[in-house]
């Protein structure tokens, strides 16, 4: 089987990203960004990254995960910690996001390393979540093997009759990471392939070193 996508091609013309216009942190571009994405693609999950991890096969593998906070350490998400994601990220962490706004022809790229944050931090996020994610969590053993859809189902039915009148407390190996990046590149698309790429590399004293790279 063979299908010949060579003719797809798109035009990018809506927007540019010049170097005297880049701030000096990386993390008030980002805010820039994603809140103007926010603002004219409102029917988009905005929030959705490409996740890359290093397997403890050798191999890297991508999914995508939700951004649920942001600030000047870095970029937060929560998943299940003995998933395959948190296995990969316990044996390595260094990974990387990604963001593709493709209504506004946009890309960031995050390299940086995972850590785990801190334990009060993951339970307010856990109990601020509807009780049917609370649970969801608690039914899944992320990336095992299960033998069909009713084994999962029955499980959550299972959780709901055990805590339909007492709290959820969060388990222990659910919770959430932060990627304290080292480098962040912002990629504008552009007309005739010559997009806008500015890369922000991490320095000495929380200090960014700018370039601007050729498409």
């Amino acid at each position: 089987m063979e299908n010949d996508l060579s003719n797809y091609r798109k035009s990018y013309e809506k927007g540019a990203l010049l170097l005297q216009d880049a701030p000096e942190s990386p993390f008030d571009l980002f805010q820039n960004w994603f809140y103007e994405v926010d603002k004219f693609f409102t029917e988009n999950e905005n929030n959705a990254m490409t996740l890359s991890t290093i397997g403890i096969d050798g191999f890297p593998k991508s999914r995508v995960v939700l951004l649920k906070k942001f600030n000047s350490e870095g970029f937060i998400f929560y998943t299940n910690y003995e998933s395959e994601k948190g296995k990969a990220i316990a044996n390595n962490p260094h990974v990387c996001l990604s963001f593709f706004w493709h209504g506004a022809e946009r890309q960031v790229i995050i390299k940086g390393k995972a850590e785990k944050i801190a334990e009060h931090l993951s339970d307010g996020y856990f109990k601020s979540r509807p009780k049917g994610s609370q649970l969801g969590a608690m039914a899944s053993h992320q990336s095992e093997v299960i033998p069909d859809r009713n084994y999962i189902e029955n499980k959550l039915k299972s959780l709901e009759a055990e805590y339909e009148s007492k709290a959820i407390e969060r388990p222990e190996y659910w919770g959430g990471y932060i990627v304290k990046p080292v480098e962040i590149e912002f990629w504008q698309g552009r007309p005739n392939r010559l997009h806008d790429r500015i890369r922000y590399q991490l320095q000495e004293a929380n200090s960014w070193l700018i370039h601007r790279l050729s498409p």
